[in-house]
This record gives structure tokens, C-alpha cells and sequence, in this order.
């Protein structure tokens, strides 16, 4: 099993300095030992205009028989014609992958303290691989390279008997990789893809996998065409993991695109003061000294649900779910008939599925509920074709910015009949003794209305979509300050209704099966 390295060089920067950046020296030949063999480092060419590291993979095939008959999850390829026989130390496989991250392991990771530099800046690369198992031949192997900036990617198919050509060609091909990357990045990707091109792992897959897997993919697999295959692929097509990585990754997709840290939009569980919130975290102030009980969560929830009753609706988005409790209290009436509840962060829909008891329901009310993951300042046609949806306590939480996006999400993709938002209002922060002057209710809270700001913004957002809205007070109504939370009832006339929606369980019902295993599954 071989891999060659190699890169050009200026009497100024010369070629050599990749001996640096590896940390093994071009005047060596250095041997480490592995858990199926020995790993080689040597350099068949080192001088200032071109260097060349190689590394050579000696499988024993004793060892691999020991630690596991040559199979992982699914099995190596070719383990079952024989125990000690199969191309396992000849193809580059997960084999090589795991001698790259032992051998290379601070060159994968971009640490170099000689030449930090180097380390940082995108090298001319040339990698061969001579015998690469190809489970999609050349075509998949540049649909995985192509969108990685490699200026050439060569995958010439191996004959299966260069004198019988009449037999055709292996599954087998010559890979050669020629570009400008950096060379962690080089080593990242061949660490990932080399056994997704194969197809296999010569090892039991872990949940630890999805953490390597998104270390190495730091950068580029999260806007990959060819995520899924990738990710379901590396982690030998184990549904749970690959369903958890996904998410992870479109966390770190939407944090990209937002240029936010993925903490900031994963944050949906942080500093939660109060069970019984909406998703939201408002409630630390939240209980009046008159009136304890009910406590203002429980209003707003009941509000809503008075709304939703008033307006006829059976299918039911909740936009920013949270936690799950107004899911909860949604699915105990049974007028209801599709509940669906959306939220961007994997921690908090992990908790709803948890209160939810999803993997306990009865198949006629596992049916009307799904939890799946989303962002709201994006279209998803997933959304179109329910009756209502409900923002409860959610706006507050974006930045002024990111609010046209989310209304255009909502009110001109998603059109739903009817929209409830519920935010609180800022007036009414003066009658909590515990809240200091000035300050906002939770600290992710990026803004606050009076009820003439929320009243503005929602007539606006009326006019601009066709919907009328009415506004309705949530908690004790203060003749000085108003109600503690404001509602906003949005509804759309029939005429201004969007005749190409269909019902929302006819369009969600690609997403269904996916994302209510999704919640069973969390």
C-alpha cells in the first residue's frame, strides 16, 4: 500500500521544507510500527526544486485476521474470499487512512513550530495513489475531489489483466491529485474520502467516529455536493451517526453562512431559567407578584392554543420549538392533526424528543408529531402547506438584520393561513422587581419592542404579504404599560391564499419518514 507526496519548490522557499511540515527528515528513512504492520517514511527525491515523501503501508495479514478477519462494519470488500488472501494490503483503504493520522498526526492537524508559515499557505501538490478501490469508479472519485480545489484530479481505471484486456477494467483506479492546498487540508481530505471511495473500514465504527469525522471535514465537508454519500459512507452507512453528523454539519453550515460560531447558533438549551418556558428563557422574571399560577408560560401557551382553536387550523407548525413544551400541549388536542416543530439547535430537539416520550408514543400519535432541524431565515419548501404556525417567543432572539429574512421565510414562502407571534414586551419590564433597569429578559435576547414598535413592524409585514392582523394581550393587561407578552395574530384571506399549496401532509411527506426517526432516534 503506497501514497507518495510531492511538491516543487524556489531556492527561496525550497522543496524540502515538506520534510518540515511531515516532521520526519528527507535524509532518513523512518519505520512505525502500526496494529496491522509497518508503516514506512522515506523520500525518493529531496532537493530545493522538487521533494518527494513516500509512504509505504507493510500489512501483515495475520494481524488483520487477529484484530477483526479483515472486516469492519459491512465487512471489507473482498475479506470473505479468503482470511489471509484479499486486496486489504494492496488498496489504499481505511488501513492507509489510519497509518496517514499515526504517521502524519501534527501535519494533519497543520502544527508546525519550525515553519508556521508554510504550515498556513497552500502548497504545489502532487499526490499518487496507485491502487485506490473505487465503489463508484472515476466518476465518483472526481464528484468527491472536483469541488475540493484540486486544479487536476486523474483517476485512470486499473485493468484487470493488462493481457486480457478483453476482461475489462478493476474496481480499482490510479488516483493522482495535482493542485494548490495546504497540505493538512491534502491530508484531511485523503483521511476522509480514501475509505469512503472504498466502501468499508477495517474497523468497528463508534460513535466517536462522527467526531473525527467533523475534525477532518473542518472547512469543507459541511458545503460538500456530496455531503450525504460522505458522511454515510465513512460512518459505514450506521443510520444514528450519519443522522447525527448531518446535523452537526448543518450547524456548522448555517454558522458559516451567518459568520457566527456554531455555540451561537447552537444555543437554544443555554441558561434555560425556566422549564416551562416556550423554548425561551424569558421566564427568569417572569412570575407577577400578585399572580403566580398560572405562570405567564402558561398563559402565552394557552393563548395560542385559543388562537389556533379560533382559526380552524389542524396542521401546525411550531417555528422555533425549542424545548418542546407548546409540542406537548399542542399534541393533547386532538383536533390536531399534523404537528410539526422546528428548531436550529440538536440540543434542545434532543430534549423535546426526550419530554415529547416520542420513541413511546402509540403509532396513531407518533404520526401527527415530527421534530426536525432548520433554520427560520431560510426558505424550506418542508414548510409549505400548513394551516398555522407559531413564532412564541422566538423573534426577539435574531438580530434586526435577520428579521426580512425570516419574514420572507415565513410570511412569503412558507404562507401559512394563519401566524402567531408572541414576543414580550418591553414595557411591561419596569413591574419585574427582580429585573435590573434596562435590561433585557434573558440574555439572548437581542432586542425587546414597546407595543408600538411590535405593532408597527407586524402591520408592515401585513401589508406587505396580503395577511390582516389582530393583536391580542398575553398575562395581566396594565392600563400603564400593557401585558407582560404581546400576540400578533396574522391571518391571509383566501383570495391572497397561494392555490399551488398543497396540504402540509402532502408536502412534507418526503421529510416524514426521515425526520420522525430522527426524533425517535434522539
Amino acid at each position: 500500500m503506497f501514497l507518495a507526496i510531492s511538491t516543487t519548490g524556489t531556492p527561496d522557499r525550497p522543496a524540502t521544507d515538506l520534510g518540515f511540515l511531515l516532521h520526519k527528515h528527507p535524509d532518513r528513512a523512518q519505520a512505525f510500527s502500526t496494529a496491522h504492520g509497518t508503516a514506512h517514511v522515506l523520500y525518493p527525491e529531496a532537493s530545493a526544486e522538487r521533494c518527494t515523501a513516500a509512504l509505504l503501508l507493510e500489512v501483515d495479514p495475520a494481524a488483520l485476521r487477529r484484530r477483526g478477519r479483515g472486516k469492519g462494519r459491512g465487512g471489507a470488500p473482498d475479506a470473505a474470499l479468503a482470511q489471509y488472501v484479499n486486496d486489504r494490503p494492496y488498496a489504499a483503504s481505511s488501513l492507509l487512512a489510519v497509518a496517514l493520522s499515526t504517521v502524519f498526526k501534527s501535519a494533519l492537524r497543520g502544527v508546525c513550530k519550525a515553519l508556521p508559515g508554510r504550515a498556513e499557505s497552500p502548497l504545489p501538490l502532487r499526490i499518487e495513489v496507485p491502487a485506490v478501490p473505487a465503489r463508484g469508479g472515476p466518476v465518483l472519485v472526481e464528484k468527491l475531489f472536483g469541488p475540493l480545489g484540486w486544479t487536476s484530479v486523474e483517476a485512470r481505471p486499473v485493468e484487470l489483466d493488462e493481457r486480457f484486456p478483453e476482461w475489462g477494467e478493476s474496481r480499482y483506479v490510479q488516483l493522482v491529485l495535482e493542485g494548490e492546498l495546504r497540505l493538512s487540508d491534502a491530508l484531511r481530505q485523503l483521511y476522509i474520502l480514501l475509505p469512503v471511495l472504498d466502501d468499508a473500514k477495517h474497523y468497528w465504527v463508534a460513535p466517536d467516529e462522527v467526531d473525527k469525522l467533523l475534525r477532518a471535514g473542518e472547512g469543507w465537508l459541511a458545503e460538500h455536493p456530496e455531503q450525504k454519500l460522505i458522511t454515510s459512507r465513512y460512518l459505514a452507512r450506521r443510520w444514528s451517526l450519519t443522522q447525527q453528523a448531518m446535523e452537526r454539519l448543518e450547524l456548522v453550515r448555517l454558522a458559516e453562512t451567518d459568520d457566527l460560531a456554531v455555540e451561537a447558533i447552537d444555543n437554544a438549551v443555554e441558561n434555560v431559567a425556566d422549564d416551562d418556558s416556550d423554548g425561551d428563557s424569558d421566564n427568569t422574571a417572569e412570575e407577577t407578584p400578585e399572580e403566580r399560577v398560572p405562570s405567564l408560560a402558561h398563559q402565552r401557551r394557552e393563548a395560542v392554543l385559543t388562537a389556533l382553536r379560533e382559526a380552524g387550523a389542524s396542521t401546525v407548525l411550531d417555528l422555533g420549538c425549542g424545548q418542546g413544551q407548546l409540542v406537548q400541549a399542542l399534541l393533547k388536542d386532538m383536533r390536531l392533526t399534523r404537528i410539526v416543530g422546528v428548531d436550529v439547535s440538536v440540543r434542545a430537539l434532543t430534549i423535546a424528543a426526550r419530554r415529547l416520550k416520542l420513541d413511546r408514543l402509540g403509532e396513531r400519535q407518533a404520526a401527527r408529531v415530527v421534530l426536525t432541524q432548520g433554520s427560520l431565515t431560510y426558505t424550506d419548501k418542508r414548510l409549505k402547506g400548513y394551516d398555522a404556525a407559531v413564532l412564541s417567543e422566538v423573534v426577539e432572539h435574531l438580530d434586526l438584520p435577520r428579521l426580512p429574512a425570516l419574514e420572507h421565510a415565513v410570511f412569503g414562502s412558507a404562507r401559512p393561513r394563519t401566524v402567531i407571534v408572541t414576543t414580550p414586551n418591553v414595557e411591561y419590564n419596569v413591574r419585574w422587581e427582580t429585573l435590573p433597569a434596562g435590561h433585557v429578559r434573558h440574555g439572548d435576547h437581542r432586542f425587546e419592542w414597546s407595543r408600538a414598535q411590535f405593532r408597527a413592524w407586524a402591520d408592515e409585514v401585513a401589508g406587505r404579504h396580503g395577511y390582516g392582523v389582530a393583536y391580542v394581550p398575553v398575562g395581566p393587561d396594565d392600563p400603564e404599560v400593557g401585558p407582560p407578552t404581546q400576540m400578533a395574530v396574522f391571518s391571509i384571506e383566501e383570495t391572497n391564499r397561494d392555490t399551488s399549496t398543497s396540504t402540509g401532509a402532502d408536502t412534507d411527506t418526503d421529510t416524514d419518514t426521515d425526520t420522525t426517526k430522527e426524533a425517535k432516534a434522539a
